[in-house]
């Protein structure tokens, strides 16, 4: 029977489409003096990226149909799969580019349970596959197409903040993704920010929209040093928005090990990091709480610049941290092998630095009043926690009042 069903299967599918033609002429040429984006990163100076060509097939798989933008180590393209009949976003690396533990963190992703309501709010792997050169192989990771991030959304705003019931349903997607991370996956992210939540793109004649503007009117283009460098181009704004899915598992780590390393973005660190005391999972927590500032708010909680004018540094940011806080407790600071750098043996602050006074949260919040207030600022001291084991977990907060209010 089993031998039927897999002939059956083989036999009924479909067999893979075609490769479009795009036009190789009828395309602005870009002036060599204009810089055209990844030309600008000191990786394509040494010839680092692909030489990805729109309408190229790669593993005989997928095609590329046109570049969506560029980064500092990779360029990231919209591409169908041919076989597969769906449109893939292809994030090509820059030759080299060691990216074995990020790949293994996207496995990892995939062996959570797909019955858990965060695992489709998780950013996954399709496929990972390497392109082989003489010169070194290009890492290549698949991925669903996304439209924009919560940043833009943030920048599409005139007032430059989310609306509170926007932040409520993006909130309730974060955490449902974050528990599955943590409690399925075992892993920590360390880089939560409005960059890398996406949203899904559900109006997927976006998609084809993009393919034919490509066919119709190709990317602006030039040649440098041989290899071609390509315009971006942006989607349409869709008519239907899709999930929140939290993207980009670079920075990810197991959350079952033991470490103290830096990690984070400088102003959303978190207090148990600065000291170098162990961390695990709740740093992700702290960090959801640190953005929601910035989506809500319009503004950063903490900036920590420091007043040499040297820009961010830890005493800066830990001083802020305790304007809003309040001290640290002392069996905290015992755990960290650097907080004898900032504080004295009984926990007094020793730096030549003031903490900022009349900047409690509740003082430092402009847009809600009365009892609203009063439970957003419950919520968010839930999250902004001196100790991490006082934080409560992404599980706890899908319960919290003002979130389900």
């Amino acid at each position: 029977m089993a031998t039927i069903l897999k002939w059956a299967t083989k036999a009924f599918r479909r067999p893979p489409s075609p490769p479009m033609c795009f036009p190789t002429s009828g395309f602005e040429t870009v002036r060599p003096s204009d810089v055209l984006d990844e030309e600008r990163s000191e990786q394509f100076k040494q010839g680092q990226y692909y030489p990805a060509n729109i309408g190229d097939v790669l593993i005989s798989k997928y095609q590329i149909i046109g570049k969506l933008f560029f980064g500092t180590t990779s360029t990231v393209w919209l591409a169908r799969d041919l076989e597969g009949h769906q449109y893939v976003t292809l994030k090509i690396y820059t030759r080299d580019e060691g990216k074995q533990e990020e790949f293994q963190i996207y496995k990892q992703l995939n062996l959570g349970s797909s019955w858990h309501p965060g695992h489709a709010h998780i950013r996954k792997a399709l496929d990972i596959f390497t392109i082989p050169s003489s010169g070194g192989d290009y890492p290549c990771l698949v991925q669903n197409p996304m439209w924009e991030s919560f940043r833009d959304l943030l920048c599409r705003n005139p007032n430059h903040r989310f609306t509170e019931d926007l932040l409520k349903s993006g909130l309730m997607q974060i955490f449902l993704a974050l528990d599955y991370l943590h409690t399925e996956c075992k892993l920590v992210h360390t880089d939560i920010k409005s960059d890398n939540i996406l949203q899904e793109i559900e109006d997927k004649s976006i998609l084809e929209t993009f393919t034919q503007a490509e066919l119709k009117s190709p990317s602006p283009r030039k040649i440098v040093n041989g290899f071609p460098v390509y315009a971006s181009r942006r989607f349409d704004l869709p008519k239907v928005f899709g999930r929140a899915v939290l993207s980009d598992f670079g920075s990810a780590v197991r959350g079952d090990e033991r470490r103290n390393h830096d990690a984070q973005p400088n102003v959303y660190r978190s207090p148990e990091v600065m000291p170098k005391t162990d961390w695990s999972y709740p740093v992700d927590i702290w960090n959801v709480g640190v953005m929601v500032w910035d989506l809500f708010e319009g503004k950063h909680l903490f900036y920590g610049n420091d007043p040499d004018g040297k820009g961010y540094s830890t005493r800066a940011h830990l001083a802020e941290v305790m304007g809003i806080l309040g001290p640290p407790p002392l069996d905290m600071l015992q755990r960290g092998k650097r907080s004898h750098e900032f504080f004295t043996g009984d926990g007094r602050w020793k730096q030549d630095i003031e903490i900022p006074t009349g900047v409690g949260l509740e003082l430092s919040e402009k847009f809600l009043e009365g009892r609203n207030k009063e439970m957003f600022i419950a919520f968010m001291r839930g999250m902004l926690q001196w100790r991490p084991e006082d934080r409560k977990t992404a599980k706890d907060l899908l319960q919290d009042p003002w979130l389900n209010d």
